[in-house]
């Protein structure tokens, strides 16, 4: 009697792709550190195994026949998850949400699903809780569960028949990295489990019509766990963002094939759940009971959305032979390269000083048109002058000392004179022609002169 042999795993490089027969700390292919992962072998398989696929793209198509038709899209009742997703789900999308753990991800989804249900066929598939915990969270939230299926299984094949037989509207697999497939050998979480459960599933959308929600853990670097093709399997990805210790959440796509990326969603984490904060604006700015040195209000824009952000610097005499420059919210780099230009063009002198910077309410900001507020800070901080209450600040620094324009600087101001600001430094380029209501702008296209407009202000 013939005995069916257990084909080996192989080991992949996931830099160049060499294969080798066991786990080495170094590839021989390539010679890079840390690299080699267990993958699947290779299988022979049928003509059909992609059979549906194959049938929509089997062959060439002239691009200018192609008629392109408007997917509706589902929202989710919740305002500020829909403008992070575009809009809402969409049909066939699959969407990767990332963050630390107990930030609020299977809260969200949770309360997003349970506003979906009466409308929609929904199913949440858990892999880290058991279901009698599911119904305990959904019942400290107070959320309605009718019309809500709830599968707790870790197992892929039982995860793709069940689904298969309900075809829900929308799904939440609640983690891919607890899912396991029996073609492997290797443990839940590995990146063949990983790669593989997310194709699968992924496959499984685009065939089905079903809009697919995967909760993804992050490594200790706050990068996504798991091999990085991940990320470009789905269409959507998502992070969770903010600090755990405090009450406000955000969260921002970070990639989208049906919206605008870097949108930004937030969030405020209460008793019963996560909360749509309606003026986010208002928790990215201190309350101060007067003017204090080393504040400057920065106009960033976040996707479609300004956000006003009060960005904070103190400067302090050194003690130790390197001052330190420590920057949080903002790019780290950048502040050492602005304290350069400061010192070549405006002559701020800051060699034996500390300078630390922070962005308040814990969010990050990457545009370099936060440059500017960011100078302005510094200054305020190093010379012990506040900087006028009213007075809203953006526009990237050159290294020759020049103010380069930001985009949508019209939607700044307008955000800017909307919450109450009545001065606003810009760079030259961004000045309305026909000005903005209630806002006094101030046009700049040198560091030197924005330092000395400032100081004139009362």
């Amino acid at each position: 009697m013939a005995t069916k042999t257990k084909q080996r795993s192989t080991y992949t490089c996931t830099e160049c792709g060499g294969n080798t027969p066991r786990w080495q700390g170094q590839c021989p292919h390539c010679g890079q550190w840390n690299t080699i992962v267990e993958t699947a072998p290779e299988v022979a398989t049928g003509p059909s195994r992609f059979a549906a696929l194959a049938g929509a793209t089997g062959g060439l198509q002239a691009l200018s026949e192609i008629t392109p038709r408007e997917t509706p899209r589902i929202p989710t009742g919740i305002g500020e998850f829909d403008r992070v997703l575009g809009g809402g789900l969409v049909a066939g999308g699959v969407v990767l949400i990332g963050g630390d753990p107990g930030i609020g991800k299977s809260t969200l989804l949770l309360q997003a699903l349970a506003v979906l249900a009466p409308q929609h066929s929904v199913a949440y598939v858990s892999g880290e809780e058991s279901a009698e915990q599911v119904a305990l969270r959904a019942q400290r939230l107070a959320l309605p569960t009718e019309g809500l299926q709830l599968l707790p299984e870790i197992g892929l094949e039982t995860i793709l028949t069940t689904l298969g037989k309900a075809r829900p509207r929308i799904a939440v697999i609640d983690s891919i990295q607890t899912l396991y497939s029996d073609a492997y050998t290797s443990a839940p979480g590995s990146v063949t489990q990983v790669r593989e459960c997310a194709a699968q599933l992924t496959r499984f959308a685009k065939q089905s019509g079903t809009s697919l929600i995967l909760v993804g853990h992050v490594t200790k670097d706050g990068a996504l766990a798991g091999p990085r093709v991940l990320e470009h399997m789905v269409d959507t990805v998502l992070y969770f963002e903010g600090d755990t210790h405090s009450s406000f959440r955000l969260i921002r796509a970070f990639k989208n094939r049906f919206g605008a990326v870097n949108e930004l969603g937030v969030f405020a984490m209460t008793e019963r759940g996560l909360r749509e904060v309606s003026n986010p604006s208002a928790i990215f700015l201190s309350q101060h009971s007067q003017p204090v040195a080393g504040a400057c209000v920065l106009v960033t824009q976040e996707g479609t959305r300004p956000l006003l952000v009060e960005v904070q610097a103190l400067v302090d005499n050194s003690h130790a032979p390197s001052p330190r420059r420590l920057s949080v919210g903002l790019e780290q780099n950048r502040l050492a390269m602005l304290l350069a230009v400061a010192h070549r063009h405006a002559g701020i002198q800051c060699a034996d000083q500390d300078v630390f910077v922070n962005a308040v309410g814990g969010v990050k900001i990457t545009e370099p048109a936060a440059d500017l507020a960011v100078l302005l800070a510094i200054v305020s901080s190093l010379k012990n002058k506040a900087l006028p209450r009213q007075l809203a600040v953006f526009g990237e620094v050159g290294l020759a000392g020049e103010i380069r324009p930001a985009p949508r600087g019209q939607e700044r101001l307008r955000e800017a004179a909307k919450l109450g600001f009545t001065h606003a430094v810009i760079p030259k380029a961004n000045a309305p022609k026909g000005g903005v209501k209630g806002i006094e702008v101030i046009a700049v296209d040198r560091v030197e002169e924005a330092i000395a407009r400032v100081a004139s202000l009362d």
